[in-house]
């Protein structure tokens, strides 16, 4: 037994999620005390300007929030069904008895019957899916609260922009990953209640939070990126084609660029992450219960996981106070540099709090499930597994695009600025690929596969930071759409791009992130399941199409829109001069249409196919349809597609900020150059690369879910003959 007892170790879970949750408040109240005034806007030169209105970013009669709550309807109906197929088919594996069964691990030992699993497996699987949701909702408050906010406060300078741009981060990030902790603890004391000492069953019926968690985390990234993508890829092309400006009032696409911005950008990174953090414990808490945490009844090192989070949580406490108030913000080049110290700092700090947690909740020795065999593992061990995993999301995460030469290419038209993009895309995986390599083989020296559950979470305890850090980028893309359509002074403009530019850049180090822990969760959950499963080999497949559905659905979207912008344009007399209103809601209906439509073939082919695979093919071949995802897929794909279009992105707003007399000199707005460099890298970096990381995450612990189903009853097919 470790020095941490159980009694402190549940009042110290709960405790530290509520800090969190008040903290989170307390950002909330000081980000309410900005004014949100039109007194001292100017009047448009065209005519009319947009009000900013006090607690949400209201456009023409469209809320961000309400977009989502379209998404949210198909997400509950979805929900529903799929959680009676995991009672259907995780109930008859015993044929919906209600005896009770040797355990498949603890050996001598009876655990409760399979349809006990197949009830709280539900249960567990509805809380997740409405947590995730819950995350959806708050990033969209928090985002249009924010977004009306940051705007006035750039007439006063640049460090007020970014304190309140940045501190709508943390107020999310905390809510969020205190939520989550404090649902899962909720959670699993419930269950416990019932299960009393049979652990191994408590905690595979948890894995449904997991999955839970991740559908709709899938719901939301596809439906949101298809969304945000297919408005800011349209508004870029109408802006190339009829010499208006993106973000100009006059566009009509431009009311559902903004809206896309918090729909795909940070509900759907909240729900990513949430859908990380949440698979990643459940990984974890899974092969620690059939391990002697579970045999001996440890609660404090069952519950690892969850202090990992927790010290997470004090850790990001500290770290917010050096952004907003120990260090001040007072030009434009201390933006970029102040994000990445945060992480730096969070980074250091945590890594101390994980030393003290793993020596004082530990044992100083114990035994860990690994592969049918026993692997003795001592407390330092995890310490260096939860390391690795930091200093894998570090290295991830401080990894940058050049730019410029990207940027260059487009002196020679698209084609060229396409190849620069591919190569920078694919050169751009080595290092992340041997980061993730290096954390996976140490941590699996170390501890096994619980090693790689732990190194998962080690790089999900700066949850925090980086979903402040995602955060800030699109609410200081925003505040520059509405200081441009308010009408306010160029200068102001001029510095919401500049928090903008920083906020692209730092936005690669959620996606990174997000890619490095779904690999390290997934292949938990993968070896978990090879063990639950009872196989010895597997082959290989791959993601191929599930890549292709999500860009062709942005690409259908965004044609649709352009043909509507055009058909506004004509029709509308003095829309172009500024003298008549766009019809904004007509865009917004199309993207919401789109969304909803084509967000549901890639997502059925994710929910799917461990369903079939597993029930037609066997366990066997759905091992190999899992390996080749995460290794393809995961890995490779998701990376380079999320690099790849980042750097397209960033190398068209170098050429649109013209701060120097390089961009300068590729500019301005609809210049050649510019117009070369407007290309598919929205979609590939905010719908399918981001997706795909979703996609290996949900297959491998509904996978794990279902195990016991495949096990007793898949491969009819093979069975048939």
């Amino acid at each position: 037994m470790g020095v941490l007892s159980e009694g402190l170790t549940q009042i110290l879970i709960p405790v530290t999620a509520l800090i969190g949750i008040g903290f989170a408040l307390l950002q909330w109240l000081l980000l309410s005390r900005v004014r949100v005034s039109s007194a001292d806007h100017t009047n448009a030169d065209n005519g009319y300007r947009k009000s900013l209105i006090g607690d949400s970013e209201l456009e023409n009669g469209v809320q961000s929030v309400e977009v989502t709550n379209n998404c949210a309807e198909i997400q509950h109906a979805i929900s529903v069904v799929f959680g009676a197929i995991i009672f259907v088919f995780l109930g008859s594996v015993k044929g919906f008895s209600t005896q009770s069964d040797p355990c498949t691990y603890n050996e001598g030992n009876i655990c409760k019957p399979a349809l006990a699993n197949a009830v709280f497996s539900t249960v567990a699987f509805l809380l997740g899916a409405l947590n995730s949701v819950l995350s959806d909702f708050l990033g969209m408050k928090i985002a249009t609260y924010a977004n009306a906010r940051t705007t006035p406060e750039a007439r006063k300078g640049i460090g007020k922009a970014f304190v309140t741009a940045f501190r709508s981060g943390p107020v999310m990030g905390f809510l969020l990953s205190a939520n989550g902790l404090l649902v899962l603890y909720i959670t699993i004391n419930l269950l416990k209640l019932y299960y009393r000492d049979d652990w191994e069953g408590l905690y595979e019926s948890i894995t449904g939070h997991g999955l839970g968690g991740l559908s709709m985390a899938l719901f939301e990234r596809v439906g949101g990126g298809i969304y945000t993508k297919a408005a800011d890829f349209g508004a870029d092309l109408v802006g190339n084609l009829n010499t208006v400006p993106e973000d100009d009032p006059r566009n009509p696409a431009v009311i559902v660029d903004n809206v896309g911005d918090n729909v795909g950008d940070i509900a759907g990174m909240g729900s990513d992450l949430f859908g990380s953090y949440a698979e990643s414990s459940c990984a974890a808490l899974f092969v620690a219960s059939i391990s002697s945490f579970g045999t001996n009844h440890d609660y404090t090192a069952m519950t690892y996981p969850l202090i990992i989070s927790s010290m997470g949580i004090v850790v990001w406490l500290i770290a917010t106070l050096f952004a907003t108030d120990l260090f001040e913000i007072t030009n434009v080049s201390q933006i970029e540099p102040s994000l990445k110290r945060q992480l730096l700092i969070a980074t250091i700090l945590i890594t101390a709090g994980i030393a003290i947690v793993s020596f004082t909740a530990l044992p100083s020795e114990f035994t860990l499930y690994n592969f049918g065999a026993s692997k003795v593992v001592k407390n330092w061990h995890l310490f260096f597994c939860v390391a690795i995993g930091l200093l894998a999301g570090l290295g991830i995460g401080y990894i940058t695009d050049p730019v410029q030469d990207v940027a260059d290419s487009c002196r020679t038209g698209a084609a060229t600025n396409l190849i620069f993009g591919l190569a920078l895309g694919y050169k751009s995986v080595i290092i992340p690929v041997f980061a993730i390599a290096i954390a996976i083989h140490v941590s699996f020296s170390l501890a096994a596969m619980y090693g790689i559950g732990v190194a998962a979470l080690g790089m999900l305890s700066t949850i925090t930071t980086s979903l402040a850090i995602d955060a800030y980028g699109p609410i200081s893309d925003n505040g520059g759409g509405i200081a441009e359509m308010a009408g306010m002074r160029h200068k102001i403009r001029e510095r919401t791009d500049a928090l903008d530019a920083a906020g692209n850049t730092t936005a690669a180090i959620g996606k990174g992130f997000a890619i490095g822990s779904a690999v390290l969760a997934s292949l938990a959950l993968f070896g978990a399941y090879v063990s639950r499963a009872g196989i010895k080999t597997v082959n290989v497949m791959t993601p191929k199409v599930f890549i292709a559905m999500t860009m062709k659905s942005v690409g259908s979207a965004a044609l649709k829109m352009v043909e509507e912008v055009r058909r506004q344009f004509n029709t509308i007399p003095g829309l172009l001069e500024g003298r008549e209103k766009p019809d904004y809601a007509n865009c917004v209906k199309i993207s919401t249409d789109a969304s909803l439509k084509e967000m549901i073939p890639p997502s059925a082919l994710v929910l799917l196919t461990p369903l079939i695979a597993g029930t037609f093919f066997g366990v066997e071949n759905l091992a190999g349809v899992l390996a080749g995802s995460l290794v393809s897929g995961g890995v490779q794909v998701a990376i380079s597609d999320s690099n790849t279009g980042g750097a397209w992105d960033n190398a068209k707003k170098y050429i649109e900020a013209g701060t120097t007399p390089h961009d300068a000199s590729l500019g301005p707005k609809g210049s050649n150059p510019h117009k070369a460099a407007v290309t598919v890298g929205d979609p590939l970096k905010d719908t399918s690369g981001p997706s795909l990381n979703i996609l290996i995450k949900l297959m491998a612990v509904e996978s794990l879910l279902f195990a016991p189903f495949f096990a007793a009853h898949g491969g009819l097919i093979f069975k048939s003959f």
